[in-house]
């Protein structure tokens, strides 16, 4: 797909190429792969206070720090590896989120033990069936919903960090759970 041609994409994601890669093959597309929830747990959080694309533009280095977002490593990391982390100026260097995303490896792993996946558990939510809404304009979809309370609600009960309704509800577009196109961008027909 490329950036230079002339189909109508939600706002959002024109300014930038790596914005336009973005949206046109990963924003809104199911996700059914537990290291990719974990990479958009992990970076929905450390986008906290920030734009997306400043993190987008870091994911690569999250990749290589972050061991390929394996929770299993993750959830491991000791005080030797959270001191690399946070001396690494490829990812968002904040203490509280690079803590938060060791301890969500954690609660992720108990999550993936109770329900056999964090698949399950993250879709279940939906029955299976992700959520379309049909925004017209940028304004017309939401920061939060009612949905994105309720996981964001379950997941603090569970232990997890830095998943306020306003990440869940991001993390919930970027796993294709919610479905929030714009009515007229050419990827809300193809998804």
């Amino acid at each position: 797909m490329s950036e230079t041609d002339d189909r109508v994409r939600c706002g959002w994601s024109v300014s930038d190429p790596q914005y336009i890669r973005y949206h046109d093959r990963e924003w809104g597309v199911p996700v059914h792969d537990e290291r990719l929830h974990f990479e958009f747990l992990v970076l929905e959080g450390a986008q906290a206070g920030l734009s997306w694309l400043t993190v987008l533009k870091k994911r690569q280095a999250y990749r290589l720090a972050y061991d390929g977002f394996d929770p299993h490593l993750v959830a491991a990391y000791d005080d030797v590896k959270r001191a690399e982390l946070l001396a690494n100026a490829g990812i968002v260097r904040n203490r509280l989120k690079v803590a938060s995303s060791i301890e969500n490896a954690r609660h992720f792993l108990e999550v993936q033990k109770e329900f056999g996946s964090f698949d399950k558990y993250i879709w279940a939510f939906v029955d299976g069936k992700p959520v379309r809404n049909h925004p017209r304009t940028l304004a017309d979809i939401p920061a939060t919903s009612e949905l994105s309370d309720r996981v964001s609600k379950d997941l603090k009960k569970r232990g997890f960090r830095f998943v306020g309704s306003t990440i869940i509800y991001a993390h919930l577009q970027a796993t294709g759970i919610i479905n929030d196109h714009l009515v007229s961008c050419f990827r809300s027909a193809e998804l």
